[in-house]
């Protein structure tokens, strides 16, 4: 993700280059994997809860204080990018992290009221992605205030305000998370995680094989984006990954204890903060060190050591976050004292 936005520090005639261009497809997978990847963590959490006998409203409670906590970070984006305190209609902008936190929303009763039969709840998970799949291409016409949460369109408001990653399609890769999610919460052989995974896989190349029907199959609307054999082509190499991860992982238990493991394992620790500090870094007018001296001044030489010193930049900040973050907790989570008359 990092890698993905400061593409910002590139010079413009980059662009033209066939390695930008590959670079920019591989980067295509990001996004479904950062929202795939939330949904998994949520149905994960919740099935194992409930099969550990742990209760659910404890689980449920503090599930909903994590999604509250992605609303807040997405919310604190926004102010701190478009001045909100000027203009509050720049909360109403729909950035990845908005759309996340509500497609938890959405999910999270259904991962309570099923995470004790996960069976019935990886099918009702992949019923919601089929549903927000299929119906995506449609929701491109929506128009008025509903159009801020189903699609990309400005003008709900004014013409300034529109939404980056609306629910259609991209809450489709939250529930098709929670439904491999709650597929590895309750395994007990290996087998059953490769089933899933391959059914998946399987619906996914089926789709994409066939996307001149899907073309088709609807109105005019923007393929890239919304048609479910373009969502099926990003699941399917995303699993794709996924399963070379998990045989690496198999094959070579425990982590490794080198420097970049632990760094990498930092950003996988604290995937929220990672975004909030990285998108400071580059874009904040005050903090935003790396686009004022770099954006679009860097060729291929000189973009990998910006680019490492950025990753490594944003890496400190949340190293120092995580020292931070305890104490403030600690210091609102304090009682306060009762008061006496």
């Amino acid at each position: 993700m990092i890698q993905t936005h400061s593409l910002v520090l590139l010079q413009k005639g980059l662009e033209k280059d066939p390695f930008h261009s590959w670079l920019v497809r591989i980067d295509g997978l990001v996004a479904p994997s950062f929202i795939f990847s939330a949904g998994f963590a949520l149905a994960l959490v919740q099935v194992r809860a409930a099969l550990a006998g742990g209760s659910r409203k404890a689980q449920a409670l503090k599930t909903l204080k994590r999604i509250g906590e992605v609303l807040l970070v997405a919310s604190l984006v926004n102010t701190i990018w478009f001045h909100a305190w000027r203009e509050p209609k720049w909360l109403l902008r729909l950035d990845i992290l908005h759309c996340i936190g509500l497609a938890l929303l959405i999910a999270l009763p259904f991962l309570v009221s099923l995470a004790g039969r996960p069976q019935v709840l990886r099918w009702v998970m992949l019923g919601l992605a089929a549903l927000v799949f299929g119906l995506s291409p449609l929701t491109e016409n929506v128009t008025g205030f509903a159009s801020i949460f189903v699609n990309t369109r400005v003008g709900a408001l004014d013409d300034t305000l529109g939404t980056t990653f609306a629910l259609f399609p991209w809450a489709g890769y939250v529930f098709l998370g929670a439904s491999f999610g709650a597929t590895v919460g309750m395994m007990k052989q290996e087998a059953q995680l490769w089933r899933w995974l391959g059914l998946l896989w399987g619906l996914g190349v089926a789709l994409w094989m066939t996307e001149g029907f899907w073309r088709t199959l609807y109105p005019a609307h923007n393929f890239w984006v919304t048609n479910p054999a373009n969502a099926a082509q990003r699941w399917t190499l995303v699993l794709s990954v996924i399963a070379v991860f998990r045989v690496i992982e198999v094959r070579v238990p425990g982590s490794p204890k080198s420097r970049l493991a632990a760094l990498l394992g930092t950003f996988g620790a604290s995937s929220l903060s990672a975004y909030f500090f990285h998108e400071m870094l580059l874009y904040q007018n005050t903090v935003g060190v790396f686009t004022k001296l770099f954006r679009e001044r860097c060729d291929w030489v000189t973009y990998w050591p910006v680019l490492a010193a950025l990753v490594f930049s944003t890496w400190l900040c949340v190293k120092a976050w995580e020292r931070v973050d305890p104490r403030l907790r600690a210091l609102f989570s304090k009682k306060q004292p009762a008061v006496t008359s």
